[in-house]
C-alpha cells in the first residue's frame, strides 16, 4: 500500500479554510480529500461573491474643452452598472469659403419710427434700425437740452377783476395755517387751510355727575311695542295675561 510522505501531507493540509491557494495541490502529491474540498469551497465562495450586473445606465455625458482627453467612469450600484462619459469638444474648423451672393431683398414700403426716448443732457444721440421684411423701423434717443440761463423780469401782468376763495380746509389742531394763491389771468384764487382749535377744558358738570343725574330718571321706553288688540267685552284670561306681560316689559324697559 502506497503511503504519503509526511512532508507532503503537512503541505497538503495548510489550507485549513484560510482561502483559495492556487499552489495546491502540489505537483506529484497525493490528493487529500480535505485539501481538495477546501479549494472547491473557496472557489465557490469567490464565484458567489462576483456581483451580478442586471443593467447598465448612462448617468451623464459632459462636454470637455477641445483637446482634452476623453473620460469614462463606471460604478456598480445595486446590480446596475452606471457610466459617466466626458467627451472633448471638437477643434474649431477653418473658415469656409465665401458663399454665393443672395437674391436681392424685397423693397420696403415705408419707414416707421417705433419710438423716441429722451436721454440725459450731454449724452450722445442714438438711433436703432431694424427691418421686418417690409418696413424699416427706427428708434431714436435724443438728449435733453441743457438748462438755460435764468430769464429776466417780465412785463407787468394785467390787472385782475376780483379775488376768489376756492376753498377752506380744516387742519388738525396745532398745524400752521396755510394759504395758496394762483392767478388765471383775470382773477386771483385763494385756498386757505385753517387749523382746528384745541380741545377745551371740561365744563362745570363732569361726565360722572351727568351719569349720576341720569341714573335717577327713567330709561327710554321706545323699544316697548303697543298691544296689538283691543279689549274684549267679556273677561278673557289670555288677554288679561298679555296686559300683565306688557306691563312687566314696560317696567323692565324703564329701569336703569
Amino acid at each position: 500500500m502506497k503511503t504519503m510522505n509526511p512532508e507532503v501531507r503537512g503541505r497538503g493540509r495548510r489550507v485549513g479554510g484560510a482561502g483559495f491557494d492556487p499552489a495546491l495541490p502540489e505537483d506529484h502529491s497525493l490528493i487529500v480529500a480535505g485539501v481538495l474540498r477546501d479549494q472547491f469551497q473557496c472557489l465557490q465562495a469567490m464565484i458567489d461573491a462576483v456581483p451580478v450586473v442586471s443593467g447598465a445606465v448612462v448617468d451623464g455625458v459632459t462636454t470637455l474643452p477641445a483637446g482634452s482627453p476623453a473620460e469614462a467612469s463606471a460604478v456598480l450600484e445595486a446590480g446596475a452598472l452606471h457610466f459617466a462619459f466626458g467627451i472633448p469638444q471638437g477643434m474649431e474648423g477653418r473658415e469656409g469659403l465665401p458663399g454665393e451672393a443672395g437674391p436681392q431683398g424685397p423693397p420696403f414700403a415705408q419707414a416707421v419710427v417705433d419710438g423716441v426716448t429722451t436721454l440725459p443732457p450731454g449724452d450722445p444721440a442714438t438711433v436703432g434700425v431694424s427691418f421686418d421684411g417690409t418696413d424699416v423701423h427706427f428708434a431714436f434717443g435724443i438728449p435733453q437740452g441743457q438748462t438755460g440761463a435764468e430769464g429776466g423780469s417780465g412785463p407787468p401782468g394785467p390787472p385782475f377783476a376780483q379775488a376768489v376763495v376756492d376753498g377752506v380746509t380744516t387742519l388738525p389742531p396745532g398745524d400752521p395755517a396755510t394759504v395758496g394763491v394762483s392767478f388765471d389771468g383775470t382773477n386771483v384764487h385763494f385756498a386757505f387751510g385753517i387749523p382746528q382749535g384745541a380741545k377745551g377744558d371740561p365744563g362745570d358738570v363732569s361726565l360722572e355727575q351727568l351719569s349720576l343725574a341720569i341714573a335717577g330718571t327713567s330709561a327710554n321706553s321706545n323699544a316697548v311695542q303697543p298691544l296689538p288688540f283691543n279689549a274684549t267685552p267679556n273677561y278673557d284670561p289670555d288677554q288679561f295675561q298679555a296686559v300683565i306681560d306688557k306691563m312687566n316689559e314696560l317696567i323692565q324697559a324703564l329701569r336703569r
